[in-house]
């Protein structure tokens, strides 16, 4: 190599995640052009590090972005950069003379590259980022040069809102709502009618010779039911399709609806990280072999989106859990029941009970519950945790005015009676936070 400058920078490259070859041709030169663009930075404790987003992806493609670091560097410098996920990627760096570097990232090596400028001490260099698992986001965990971290304070979430509001950026018209009216209002716990909640979904498992209810799930959509993952999984390992089924409009557990319709069951889509012994990322979807139709009885729920809560009256989310879980005579309900609970904070809820919920909480979970029996039980796994927003905002919540319900959580765990293993209702409940899922579920209900 023919030695033009007289000065020369070597850049070692280290990537702890899977790296797999992308087009270099799919990046613009130097950065994303001609679509709107979103700047966020992904380390709370630096303005040198940002990422570009671009809004109008479809949703197949939301969990990619743009990063790009503007540092002043030394004439020898190595750089690590860590994500929290596999991802694809391709390197680019600007020189002062504005000339570009492209280098797609092979899987599991180390690349050194070599390049000359006239100013050694200024570079500017990005990164096309692409993560491997559906509508999984990477998120950035380090960046060191020379073994000096400048993402000390890293925001694995920084995305997650404008990844969501692409997905719904308003509440849908089409969904969450019932097509029944009330006449009076329940208010907590008890007895429900049929058609109040058209979305939730019994599920069964064939067991020879008897066909059993094993949990609660949520019709998304003409194809799909979202679950926990545990429902769907012994031991971390999916049940197969064939021996699942589902039945939406339903509203006694023994004995026949009006309209019910039973589905068996085409694919089981567990999350990729789901960790049974914990059950971290407790998330799945059902894929129906037939599509259901709607009626007054069976309609879809809306997920959550970032800017629901701006409708709320005050910061505390009161949502409403129901199912066919076990009563006050620990024994499935027979007819679908309803409870109302609040979400606590993380603190609240491992310190009522540190050996349990330190263990358990993550940042995609949430607490919810009063203690005083009221609670989501056996046989209410799965189901959703589902929250009122009123088309406008109203000095009093009353569901009996125009809204629509959104599924913020999945009925996870909770503690059991020190001699049974049977839900203690006097225990906060452990949900799976569906706000951190949104773009994974779109992924495949989209698709």
């Amino acid at each position: 190599m023919i030695c033009m400058y007289k000065k020369m920078k070597r850049i070692l490259l280290i990537f702890t995640s899977i790296w797999k070859i992308i087009d270099a041709n799919s990046i613009p030169n130097g950065m994303p052009y001609g679509n709107p663009i979103v700047a966020v930075y992904p380390c709370n404790d630096s303005r040198d590090i940002v990422v570009w987003y671009d809004t109008t992806l479809p949703p197949k493609e939301r969990n990619q972005y743009y990063l790009y670091v503007n540092k002043a560097l030394p004439l020898h410098a190595s750089i690590e950069v860590k994500f929290n996920a596999d991802v694809n990627i391709i390197m680019q760096i600007r020189t002062a003379n504005n000339t570009f570097t492209t280098l797609s990232m092979r899987n599991g090596t180390n690349v050194s590259q070599q390049y000359r400028t006239t100013d050694p001490y200024h570079i500017f260099y990005g990164y096309k980022v692409k993560g491997t698992a559906p509508g999984r986001i990477p998120y950035v965990t380090s960046v060191k040069i020379n073994n000096v971290e400048y993402c000390n304070q890293p925001n694995l979430h920084f995305l997650d809102a404008y990844a969501a509001d692409t997905v719904d950026d308003k509440t849908p018209q089409n969904c969450g709502r019932r097509k029944i009216g009330h006449v009076e209002l329940i208010v907590n716990g008890a007895q429900t009618k049929p058609g109040d909640w058209p979305w939730h979904t019994a599920v069964y498992k064939f067991d020879y010779p008897s066909i059993k209810y094993i949990c609660g799930g949520t019709l998304l959509s003409k194809h799909f039911v979202l679950t926990a993952a545990h429902c769907a999984s012994v031991r971390g390992v999916s049940l197969s399709a064939d021996i699942l089924s589902v039945v939406l409009g339903k509203y006694n557990l023994f004995g026949g609806d009006v309209g019910s319709q039973e589905r068996e069951i085409h694919r089981i889509i567990i999350h990729e990280e789901f960790q049974y012994r914990y059950l971290h990322n407790d998330i799945a979807l059902l894929k129906m072999k037939t599509e259901v139709v709607f009626t007054d009885y069976i309609q879809p729920a809306c997920l959550w989106y970032d800017k629901a809560s701006e409708k709320l009256l005050t910061d505390e989310i009161l949502g409403t859990v129901v199912g066919w879980g076990f009563d006050s005579s620990d024994t499935l309900s027979r007819t679908i029941r309803q409870a109302q609970m609040p979400i606590v904070a993380d603190s609240v809820c491992m310190t009522s009970n540190p050996n349990f919920y330190t263990s358990i909480l993550t940042d995609k979970k949430f607490c919810a519950g009063y203690r005083n029996q009221t609670s989501a039980c056996n046989g209410d796994s799965g189901s959703a945790f589902q929250v009122f927003i009123p088309d406008m905002v109203q000095r009093n919540v009353d569901t009996r005015n125009p809204g629509t319900w959104l599924v913020r959580g999945i009925v996870s765990l909770t503690v059991s009676r020190e001699y049974a293993a049977i839900c203690d209702p006097d225990q906060y409940v452990v949900f799976t936070d569906v706000a951190k899922y949104i773009s994974w579920i779109q992924n495949y209900i989209l698709d």
